[in-house]
């Protein structure tokens, strides 16, 4: 069953890349090519040459996109319903579909809402070429303290719902989610790196468009896998009924 819901995941991220490139083309890359052309001119106005293009902007923004965009989503579709199996019937009486849809959004906040507050995205020309390792490790250090903070946050509500209702439950665990990240924030470094003359609008419209691609990206595998899920579910049951 489990083989099952992995395919059923991928395709569910597969189906999500499609969506999510289409909307990275057409929002997210003309930003992309407006900070592009501000490192340009900055450096032109330093009197620097430009750095030689290893790949061209045509192919970064053609099959580079797509394939990064397509394997994101097909590894987090099978890394979601991995996830899934193994939540499955450990989270009271959730159906295949509420309970997908719960851990698509516990995963959005978790690994895109939480970590963007701390260390929102940057398109090129913003921020120094020499700590771009510092600050990758530090996102994803904030990736994985939000999803550490978060499983212990639902582990608390399922105990807390034994002594109160679990809506009850849901608010303390989730106030206790929100003072945890909001201290651990507080206390890692800060990184601007934003130019003062870099254009803010370029700068919004590129960040929106980073937090529309995962809007896109979870809440299509959320309520595809959910649906994709219950049918296998369903007819894995009336399988082992015959």
């Amino acid at each position: 069953m489990v083989g099952k819901l992995l395919a059923r995941g991928m395709l569910a991220g597969i189906v999500a890349g499609l969506l999510t490139f289409g909307f990275a083309k057409t929002m997210g890359e003309p930003q992309v090519d407006q900070a592009i052309s501000f490192g340009e001119k900055l450096d032109a106005a330093k009197g620097e040459a430009p750095e030689p293009e290893l790949v061209s902007r045509r192919t970064q923004a053609g099959i580079g996109l797509f394939t990064g965009v397509m394997t994101y989503s097909a590894a987090m579709g099978g890394i979601f319903s991995l996830v899934f199996a193994f939540v499955y019937g450990r989270a009271g009486r959730l159906q295949a579909r509420p309970l997908s849809a719960l851990l698509a959004l516990a995963a959005f906040v978790s690994i895109v809402i939480v970590p963007n507050i701390k260390y929102p995205a940057s398109p090129p020309a913003v921020g120094d070429p020499e700590t771009i390792g510092y600050r990758t490790g530090l996102f994803f250090l904030m990736v994985a303290i939000s999803i550490a903070v978060m499983v212990f946050s639902l582990k608390a509500r399922r105990r807390l719902a034994a002594s109160m209702s679990e809506w009850n439950a849901s608010i303390v665990a989730g106030l206790g989610f929100i003072v945890v990240i909001g201290v651990i924030q507080a206390v890692m470094p800060v990184i601007d790196e934003v130019p003062a003359d870099f254009p803010a609008v370029v700068l919004w419209k590129f960040r929106t468009a980073a937090i529309g691609m995962q809007v896109i990206l979870w809440t299509t595998i959320g309520l595809l896998f959910g649906a994709l899920a219950e049918r296998a579910m369903r007819v894995h049951g009336h399988a082992q009924a015959a």
